[in-house]
């Protein structure tokens, strides 16, 4: 790690974003020509029908895609988070519930598409027309889900375990496999779309053999039988783990059930009719995310690079890696916006041909809905840069605001006005609107790291260490913003004559892992609601999660070493079973914690309450993530004292009074 961290901070960015980006890159373009290589063969093979067919079916997959993303990805973080903590047993538990929840999941979702699979269809804007050939492509991809989602949630914990180059080899194979398969099955044993519906399964089940196969050879824990057994608190925290990766996913499918019910309404009063609209933007929007798969790769590649750099105070080098992703990112959009522009009629015939109306409506698709698809290259790149310095509100805004706060009010609305180029002219109009905003944040955060300041300083705890007590014993104290929790702990230290953490854990930490110590304060035991709606390109650990681990390690080493006294960083709960070890949690009522913010933070009233709810709010927030419990919950807890009653001397007294007892 020591290594990697110093690689981080001084290797020249441009060899580090090749080293990071290019596997990112492989591995999502793999993903896109996957749900690609279909249409291609597809169109040539069947028309552009057919083509429309797997367009209304795609959102079905979409749907479970978003489901095995949600249970891989959150497995995977959960077997990062314990493996930090030493703790292979819960590990080995996390990730055998995740498989089981897929498994479940996959075999009912499988049951209730088949069941349902004329209702979905219609949920997703399938005519009259296209409704033979959705059915038939629609029940055998339906038969295959099991296999996508087991192999798809399998393969991002192969890559947590350490084997990313397994994961990417039996993706490449199922795509590769696919591409083969599709011509055989399409134009030798003329089997049209259920042909290409067969491939595609075919693919994904050699894909899921290969996966299943390596669970027998984890790296890091042993996988038994009763690690499949279903725990809700483990089975709860791996899908809240994940679940940034199923919104991301579920955004897109209901963008994709508006616009295709939408295209069928405007498209039949219009001379294109319903097939043709819901057929084209599928493939342009396809084609488009070709494209931005590169620049996700070469943003998602470069988060480590920014988080490490940002955390360690190295603005410049921050703003020389989001100088070079930026520049890369608009290269790759100017060339697809001059693409788009001059041979969309080339780009749609890969896909098959059609008579010159469809032609007509594919190059208006391609020039109008991609008409600023030159913004991706700042919109994209902003949102993910955001993630990755601990922004979580504004990577959630920008996450959520090209598909969700822009683009479907833009096709309502517009669609209304105009009919179906209202459909066509609702995608500029969202991409503008996300640059708009990405840029302005973008350029505020540039201005607040060209005016940030060097390294602050923290000062070491001193405290008397002339230890009273008979026996080693470790107390941890949780606190309400304003309690005057951490003022109890340094008073308990020196009653005892133990040693008092707080600020040294800061310092330490800051040692290392080369992160700044206001770094470090910043973003420790503070956790946001929004941090689960970041985007789910890059799935990992972040910021945060690494602090957590490192810090978990230093308590209990310090724990195991001497009598002392934790504040906070869920101590209790790392500590949960070690013995001696007694958890105090001291809380006040709003009107001391007012007066005490006011005299001793220096805080007016108003900015006094509002900040007391926020603080709070994070602690609850952090402590929910990391034990699954709540955090102001007596039950937590060996002793819990008011301090506004007591006063915080004589609440101090009292528990060493109980302590020595």
């Amino acid at each position: 790690m020591e290594k990697e961290e110093n690689i981080l901070g001084t290797e020249k960015i441009g060899k580090l974003i090749k080293k990071f980006s290019i596997p990112c890159i492989i591995s999502l373009l793999v993903n896109s020509l996957y749900n690609i290589v279909d249409q291609i063969f597809i169109g040539q093979g069947v028309g552009y029908l057919g083509n429309g067919a797997t367009n209304v079916v795609f959102p079905l997959t979409m749907i479970c895609l978003a489901f095995s993303l949600m249970l891989g990805d959150g497995a995977s973080s959960y077997l990062s988070l314990k493996l930090g903590e030493k703790k292979k047993e819960e590990a080995s538990k996390g990730v055998g519930n995740g498989i089981t929840l897929s498994v479940i999941l996959s075999i009912l979702l499988c049951a209730t598409s088949l069941i349902f699979l004329p209702q979905l269809l219609n949920l997703f804007g399938c005519t009259d027309n296209l409704r033979e050939y959705a059915t038939q492509y629609g029940k055998i991809i339906a038969i295959g889900l099991p296999f996508m989602m087991i192999g798809t949630a399998l393969n991002s914990v192969i890559r947590a375990d350490g084997s990313p180059k397994y994961a990417m080899a039996t993706m490449v194979l199922g795509a590769v496999l696919n591409t083969i398969l599709d011509p055989i099955f399409i134009f030798i044993f003329k089997m049209g779309v259920e042909g290409a519906g067969i491939a595609t399964i075919f693919s994904q089940f050699i894909t899921f053999v290969l996966n299943v196969g390596y669970i027998r050879k984890f790296k890091s824990i042993q996988i038994n039988k009763e690690n499949f057994k279903l725990k809700w608190n483990v089975a709860k925290k791996v899908s809240a783990l994940g679940i940034s990766s199923f919104i991301t996913q579920m955004s897109f499918v209901v963008v994709m059930a508006f616009e295709n019910n939408l295209l069928a309404k405007y498209g039949a009063e219009s001379k294109f009719g319903s097939e043709i609209p819901i057929t084209v933007l599928g493939i342009v929007m396809k084609i488009s995310q070709i494209l931005n798969s590169i620049i996700i790769g070469i943003v998602a590649g470069s988060q480590p690079i920014f988080g490490f750099n940002y955390g360690a105070r190295k603005f410049d080098r921050v703003k020389s890696a989001l100088k070079t992703v930026l520049g890369l990112s608009l290269v790759i959009s100017t060339i697809a916006f001059i693409l788009f522009q001059t041979i969309p009629e080339v780009l749609i015939s890969i896909f098959g041909s059609g008579d010159e109306i469809y032609m007509e409506f594919a190059c208006l698709s391609f020039r109008c809905y991609l008409l600023l698809c030159i913004c991706n290259g700042i919109q994209i790149p902003s949102g993910i840069f955001f993630q990755a310095i601990g922004k979580s509100m504004k990577s959630a805004i920008l996450s959520l605001s090209r598909q969700i706060l822009f683009l479907i009010p833009a096709l309502v609305i517009l669609g209304k006005m105009f009919g179906i180029m209202g459909i066509l002219y609702s995608g500029a109009v969202a991409d503008g609107l996300a640059f708009l905003v990405a840029s302005v944040l973008l350029i505020l955060e540039l201005k607040r790291l060209q005016q940030a300041e060097g390294k602050s300083q923290t000062l070491v705890d001193d405290t008397n260490t002339d230890n009273q007590l008979k026996q080693q014993i470790v107390i941890t104290i949780s606190r309400e913003y304003g309690s005057g929790g951490r003022y109890i702990g340094r008073l308990i230290a020196d009653k005892l004559g133990i040693k008092f953490y707080d600020k040294d854990f800061v310092i330490k930490l800051a040692k290392e892992t080369g992160l700044s110590e206001e770094y470090i304060e910043n973003h420790e035991q503070k956790r946001t609601n929004l941090a689960g709606l970041n985007n789910g390109y890059y799935v990992g650990l972040d910021n945060s999660d690494e602090l957590f681990i490192k810090e978990s390690e230093l308590i209990q080493k310090v724990a195991k070493k001497e009598s002392c006294v934790i504040i906070g960083r869920c101590a209790d709960f790392i500590l949960k079973d070690q013995k001696n070890v007694i958890k105090v949690f001291v809380y006040a009522n709003q009107e001391n914690k007012i007066k005490r913010a006011v005299e001793f933070y220096g805080l007016n009233q108003t900015k006094a309450e509002k900040e007391i709810k926020r603080i709070d709010k994070l602690r609850a927030n952090h402590y929910k993530h990391y034990t699954e419990k709540e955090w102001n919950n007596h039950k937590n807890y060996d002793i819990c004292i008011n301090s506004g009653t007591l006063g915080v001397e004589k609440s101090a007294e009292l528990i060493c009074e109980l302590v020595q007892k």
